[in-house]
């Protein structure tokens, strides 16, 4: 039996949420075109008969402008310390050596794999450029690509991340798919229709707390609210005549049903809370 923490770095929208949901063939992580999208460390367990690989999504690794980017920081240095197995994801379309410089950086001490993500929108001769660029750099035990979102290439990785897995027992003994509770990922299915109906700076000063998950047979109550940092900012939530918060409730809607199995009645409130981005108290108060 094999088992152990494999934790995925890289940086902004480089594919580690893509590629945590393909590997464990479930939508655990959000997912968006924009930058930072991921804000906490999202475990994804996956059990087979011989082995149990613990996945960890992180955010990107930014420079902290806030208080909420520090939080997001310790969420990659908690999953530096506790790793076996290093995925290092780099969009291939990217700068090299900008991401060597993260890589380096972060002085890891397990075996690392690079991950060269989004091979199916480049040339051979940049596959080949990549491959070779990675391959003598001390952090790198191996070099494979990969198409995340095409499920190119990824038993390979998978076969290549259980060999390298220490052998042990299950650190997990039921057959839930993650550690975090349902609460969360309604959180985040919120958050997600944020991203993509918001345009500009909106979803970044926005986050979701949910207050109220009741399950009964037939239907599933949630309340929400959407915490933003000024009042111009919940009118452009809401939108004229509340049109906006509508579209935004009928989307989340039909996601959190299809990811909780169940009809949901979801009610969403929007709230002010000046500057919540460097409060402690705020940041602790939504899950941060």
């Amino acid at each position: 039996m094999k088992s152990g923490f494999v934790n995925i770095f890289g940086k902004p929208n480089a594919g580690k949420s893509t590629l945590l949901n393909a590997l464990m063939g479930e939508k655990l992580a959000i997912v968006s075109p924009k930058v930072q999208t991921t804000r906490h460390r999202i475990k994804g367990i996956l059990n087979a008969k011989d082995y149990q690989v613990i996945f960890s999504d992180t955010p990107g690794i930014i420079e902290p402008k806030y208080k909420l980017h520090e939080k997001m920081m310790q969420a990659v240095k908690s999953s530096l310390e506790d790793a076996d197995v290093a995925l290092l994801i780099v969009d291939i379309k990217d700068s090299l050596e900008e991401a060597d410089e993260i890589f380096s950086s972060l002085s890891l001490k397990v075996p690392s794999i690079i991950v060269l993500n989004k091979v199916d929108a480049v040339t051979n001769e940049r596959i080949d450029e990549a491959v070779g660029f990675f391959s003598d750099e001390k952090y790198c035990k191996k070099v494979l690509i990969i198409s995340a979102l095409r499920n190119l290439g990824l038993q390979e990785l998978l076969d290549e991340i259980i060999s390298l897995l220490p052998e042990g027992e299950p650190f997990y003994t039921d057959d839930n798919l993650s550690d975090l509770p349902m609460k969360f990922f309604v959180g985040e299915l919120i958050r997600e229709k944020i991203y993509s109906l918001y345009k500009e700076e909106i979803p970044y000063h926005t986050t979701v707390l949910v207050q109220q998950f009741k399950e009964k047979t037939t239907l599933t109550k949630i309340t929400a609210e959407i915490i933003v940092q000024r009042e111009t900012q919940k009118g452009i939530i809401l939108g004229e005549r509340g049109k906006m918060i509508k579209e935004l409730g009928t989307q989340a809607r039909k996601d959190i049903e299809e990811f909780i199995g169940n009809k949901v009645f979801l009610e969403l409130f929007v709230k002010v809370r000046p500057k919540w981005r460097d409060n402690e108290l705020h940041l602790r108060e939504y899950g941060y």
